[in-house]
């Protein structure tokens, strides 16, 4: 099963806010850290089965530099959200403009950094 990253954004009258980079207007929110990295997992599988179900390919998942390369992305914290409740493993078809696809570089944990975690505190 792929990973994907996950963004955590939050503001200081909001909820935590998760969005994923590789599949636009894929988006859930928790009222705790803990939830929204429930969620957001729970949200991206369902994001990539409906996906399977329209027959869309599925996107290689972007790596971390390319993910934060990005100025939109600078304030958000990164997390690996591997999608629950799918069954198997998923194939996974490049998309036109998707270059980057080394996944290679993220780590094997999908913990928040503690210090990223104050962050959003």
């Amino acid at each position: 099963m792929q990973n994907y990253i996950g963004l955590i954004h939050k503001d200081a009258d909001s909820d935590y806010g998760v969005s994923f980079p590789d599949f636009p207007g894929c988006v859930t929110a928790g009222v705790t850290l803990d939830e929204a990295r429930a969620l957001a997992q729970e949200a991206l599988a369902l994001c990539i089965e409906g996906m399977i179900e329209d027959e869309d390919a599925i996107p290689e998942p972007s790596s971390l530099e390319a993910i934060m390369a990005d100025p939109d992305n600078r304030d958000a914290v990164a997390v690996l959200a591997p999608p629950i409740g799918l069954d198997g493993d998923i194939e996974v078809r490049p998309l036109l403009g998707n270059a980057e696809a080394d996944n290679d570089h993220v780590g094997g944990g999908d913990d928040v950094d503690p210090l990223a975690q104050r962050r959003l505190s």
